[in-house]
């Protein structure tokens, strides 16, 4: 070993310098400098390779996929402001309320197109929290039960389309953000499909934990009952396949159907008479703020990963992880392990510029199918996002939970939906079809 060991010790100093608090972006930065200083030091690292930098962030910033990210987030802050997800899940609240467990299936249903429709997880999680939770316990539902399919439910927004996590993954690994689309959605409905069955057998057999709701909250019925579905579900709905199908039909890249679907979101809003000055403006920070936090990891880690490379660092992890024992299968075991782990500290948007520059190289020397790589990824991301003890997704849930709800109730909750995304993982990982299938048969 030459001056690897530089490399070593900047990528343990950044987790340091991450774990003491310090924002991301600043984490890397500051590693990125200090070994750099270093490596002049010892003649291990080349100033002439700072000289890159400008070309590689201007080359990242022009990345018309990119884009996508601030239209989607307005999509879903537009949706999620102007009350249209409220009226969503109340609506289909009533119509499953009938059956056992029709409130939870109806929080799997709206997740599932709230997931669609935002792929923002944080705000998919808290809206249902504040609108679902409190009736479902007020009703006699399982806190386990109630809290772990909202967590879980929620969290869909990171893997399903048009989900964040996958247009910036998709600028790491080198891929087509359409592709990755694609091959993540079998996935991602088959771990809401698993979700349903969970609770439809739960509630089958234990049906004290998910009881219909009583008539009373079902007042509406009939006509006002349809007119309301076809005002409240249809619209989004139609939006939410309007965006989706456009990229999976080749009619659109994802950031132009990112685009049409902000503006569609804007105009649903006016329809119902909610686009207001506040709406737009929340909405518009909202955006800016998701948007800056990613464009600014962006170039600070571009700035960390030029001092990584020259100091062997890129190179080094590539053999170590390329020689493991059990060759390509032993790489999967060791990189979803580290995803795993990683994803129950850390957000997708740190993860993806800290692990993947590392894991990409040597997958694609192993000569895995780099789609399916993404999506596998994705799939444990979004298992990490729910697994106690510090998973994310939680403790966002808990900011929105009433006093009553404890942090061991929504822990306890979410370890049975935590096995189902598990056996999900090991089933795109043994399939790789699941992934693949679609992007084949598509136009």
């Amino acid at each position: 070993m030459g001056y690897e060991w530089l490399a070593i010790a900047m990528f343990v100093g950044f987790f340091f310098i991450l774990i003491s608090g310090y924002p991301v972006a600043f984490s890397f930065a500051g590693a990125g400098l200090l070994f750099g200083l270093i490596g002049l030091y010892f003649g291990a690292f080349d100033l002439n390779l700072v000289r890159l930098m400008p070309n590689r962030w201007f080359g990242t910033m022009s990345d018309f996929t990119l884009l996508a990210i601030p239209f989607f987030v307005f999509l879903g802050s537009i949706l999620e402001k102007s009350g249209i997800a409220e009226e969503l899940l109340e609506t289909t609240g009533i119509l499953l309320g009938p059956l056992r467990g029709g409130m939870a299936l109806a929080v799997v249903l709206v997740g599932t197109l709230l997931a669609a429709a935002t792929g923002v997880v944080a705000a998919t999680v808290i809206v249902m929290g504040m609108l679902s939770l409190p009736v479902m316990l007020r009703y006699g539902y399982d806190k386990g039960l109630a809290t772990g399919v909202i967590v879980s439910s929620g969290t869909l927004a990171q893997l399903i389309p048009p989900s964040l996590v996958l247009v910036v993954l998709s600028d790491q690994i080198g891929v087509s953000v359409g592709d990755l689309f694609l091959g993540a959605l079998i996935p991602g409905l088959l771990l809401a499909g698993a979700y349903a069955l969970y609770v439809f057998v739960l509630a089958l057999i234990r049906p004290n934990l998910a009881p219909a709701l009583p008539r009373e909250i079902r007042s509406t019925g009939g006509s006002a009952l349809l007119m309301r579905s076809l005002r409240a579900i249809l619209p989004p709905v139609l939006l939410i396949f309007a965006v989706l199908g456009s990229i999976f039909f080749g009619i659109a890249t994802p950031t132009e159907a990112g685009a049409v679907g902000a503006v569609g979101a804007c105009i649903l809003a006016a329809i119902n008479r909610r686009l207001t000055r506040k709406v737009l403006v929340d909405a518009a920070t909202a955006t800016a703020r998701i948007t800056g936090l990613v464009m600014m990891i962006l170039i600070c880690s571009t700035f960390f990963s030029v001092v990584f490379d020259g100091l062997g660092g890129t190179l080094f992890f590539k053999e170590v992880l390329t020689s493991l024992p059990g060759g390509y299968w032993g790489f999967l075991i060791v990189a979803n392990i580290a995803i795993f782990i990683l994803g129950v500290f850390l957000e997708f948007i740190e993860i993806s510029f800290i692990a993947m520059p590392i894991l990409v190289p040597a997958a694609q020397a192993l000569g895995l199918d780099m789609v399916w790589f993404g999506v596998l990824m994705a799939v444990n991301l979004q298992t990490a996002f729910v697994s106690p003890p510090v998973g994310f997704s939680l403790f966002y849930l808990q900011s929105a939970a009433p006093r009553e709800v404890s942090t061991a109730d929504i822990h306890k909750g979410a370890i049975p939906f935590v096995a189902i995304q598990l056996v999900v993982l090991l089933i795109v990982a043994l399939f790789p079809e699941t992934v693949r299938w679609l992007i084949r048969v598509s136009p």
